[in-house]
């Protein structure tokens, strides 16, 4: 069966839990955890790799002991070793360790203190009172961990986009060669680059006596088929993603793409349009009356009800079907239009490359300039920078600068903001970068008053430029923090601040709605990829599709901009 990035990933993630849980080498967890990050970046399947005989140890991060244990389980589906600690550990403590705030050494702690080994276990120590008893917890960290629990149990069905697309793009790819098919289309949430995905729908257009059906319940990764026909195929993934596969005729594939791609709300508003034109608009065409008019591509969907063709990212019901009658759709963002990258790390601090490696993989993007924002001293779990090591580090930008030619470093930090508000590094260090990218890695409970007031107290400093993934949240893991996120963007379009949209998929952030907001109001937003390893520069893209949801152009995106305009936007006027 294919082993799919992202399972090799929580492989890796599990054994690190593990190894920290009894007590190993922190060395040894950062490595897993690391090796965990490094495959999840990959632009390619380790599957592609291994079969091209590529060294995996060649890897950023990766050595070959690591490399040896990725390529066993990638073969086998798992190591002996996670077997070993699993054993020694139970089953729940993984995920136990899917909950907030805790780590290896606080779940040994409640192991060895409480016998706890299951999510049961740790909710009945909660309750009955006792975790608040253990040194370094208290009745607040208690009461979190019930929280987090009850969050856990509530989680979304719902798949991130991310994982998605690795997890059906060899069935995709599979049907695109198949003999007799003309289109393969993938619809629904997943086509309008929804930041997750409940299931996929996949239109394909085929030749008279091409069997999709056998091709789709024959695929290696279906664990289930619900059913099978010459029209529609359904069946459950071993990720438990469940797949439709529907042949539709070529006269109606427009209406069907159209209807299929949705959103619902989208769709409505569409044929409540059509209704008053005396049109009938479904997945088969548009008709009038019994006779069909149109419907074999989208366009014919929109020019029907007397509108400008609106892209799949846009159609979500809000604002789009007035803005498409008016004419006033915006010229959605394109990621060719991106000249850098202003937030990527090195091995500095928590970044698995060389500065020089990530200098040539910006180059390789096409990118004019790029900026190195490793971790400020806060961090400390990060290596994060003092004033001294940052220092040398400018002086090492400054050397690779005067050595390349058509191409930019910016000198830069990933600046954390202090629960006052304060930033972590002096203004007389600040001064005399290129850009400061600021963020908040702690106190994710404060009140919406007090996190709204750290943010606004951050961005009055003249040296902050951009906010990095403003809300903290991690899709389908943590909540964001309590914001005033009207306010939060209002100040940073006031003071010239830049709001960041995160293009790792976890975090997308800021999401859809609030870039929206952000264009609304006047701020301008950066697109990055806070990328720790050369490969990770690729999830631009991702950040792009979520800009174009959030109705973005590219002069709402400063890093758009030619480096002279884009120096005299970091100069906050």
């Amino acid at each position: 069966m294919p082993m799919h990035n992202t399972e090799i990933a929580s492989v890796l993630d599990r054994i690190a839990d593990l190894v920290e849980v009894t007590g190993g080498n922190q060395f040894r967890v950062r490595a897993y955890h690391n090796a965990a990050r490094t495959v999840e970046g990959l632009p390619h399947q380790v599957s592609d790799l291994l079969k091209e005989g590529k060294d995996l140890s060649e890897l950023s991060g990766i050595g070959k002991d690591l490399a040896g244990k990725i390529d066993s389980i990638y073969r086998t589906g798992t190591l002996p070793l996670l077997a070993e600690l699993e054993k020694k550990t139970g089953p729940g403590i993984t995920e136990i360790m899917r909950i907030p705030g805790l780590g290896g050494k606080r779940v040994k702690q409640l192991m060895d203190m409480l016998g706890v080994k299951t999510i049961k276990d740790l909710e009945k120590a909660g309750k009955d009172g006792q975790i608040r008893n253990l040194a370094g917890f208290g009745e607040k960290t208690e009461k979190k961990i019930l929280e987090g629990i009850g969050e856990l149990r509530g989680g979304s069905d719902r798949m991130m986009l991310a994982k998605a697309e690795e997890v059906i793009a060899d069935l995709v790819a599979l049907l695109k060669d198949t003999k007799d098919v003309d289109r393969v289309e993938v619809a629904g949430s997943y086509r309008r680059r929804a930041e997750t995905v409940g299931d996929i729908d996949i239109l394909v257009t085929a030749k008279k006596g091409a069997d999709i059906a056998e091709v789709v319940t024959d695929y290696d990764d279906v664990k289930k088929v619900i059913s099978s026909g010459s029209t529609r195929t359904s069946v459950v993934l071993r990720s438990d993603l469940q797949v439709d596969v529907r042949v539709v005729p070529s006269e109606s594939y427009g209406a069907a793409l159209h209807y299929f791609t949705g959103s619902k709300a989208h769709n409505i508003a569409v044929r409540k349009i059509g209704v008053g034109k005396k049109l009938k608009i479904n997945e088969y065409g548009i008709f009038k009356g019994d006779k069909r008019v149109g419907g074999k591509t989208e366009q014919d969907v929109f020019k029907a009800v007397g509108l400008s063709f609106i892209a799949p990212e846009l159609r979500e019901d809000r604002g789009e079907i007035d803005a498409a009658a008016k004419k006033r759709l915006p010229n959605l963002l394109e990621k060719e239009e991106l000249k850098g990258d202003l937030h990527m790390h090195t091995d500095e601090t928590d970044g698995r490359t060389t500065m020089e490696h990530m200098l040539d993989a910006a180059k390789k993007m096409g990118y004019r300039y790029a900026a190195i924002t490793d971790h400020s001293q806060k961090v400390a779990v990060t290596r994060g920078m003092d004033e001294k090591r940052l220092r040398k580090q400018m002086e090492k930008v400054d050397r690779l600068n005067d050595k390349t030619k058509g191409f930019n470093l910016l000198k830069g930090i990933e600046l954390d903001i202090l629960e006052d508000g304060s930033l972590d590094l002096s203004d007389s260090v600040l001064k005399d970068l290129d850009i400061v990218v600021c963020s908040i890695h702690s106190k994710f409970n404060l009140s919406e008053k007090d996190q709204t007031q750290r943010l606004l107290r951050a961005m009055d400093n003249p040296h902050c430029n951009i906010i990095a993934h403003p809300t903290g949240r991690l899709i389908n893991s943590r909540k964001p923090y309590a914001l005033d996120m009207k306010r939060v963007i209002q100040h940073a379009a006031s003071v010239g601040c830049a709001m960041e949209i995160n293009a790792q998929a976890d975090r997308l952030d800021l999401n859809d709605v609030h870039c929206k907001m952000a264009k609304e109001l006047g701020a301008k937003v950066a697109i990055s990829t806070d990328a720790h390893t050369a490969d990770s520069l690729h999830n631009i893209q991702r950040g792009v599709w979520q800009a174009r949801r959030g109705w973005l152009e590219a002069s709402d995106v400063i890093n758009t901009f030619p480096l002279q305009s884009l120096r005299k936007f970091l100069k906050r006027g």
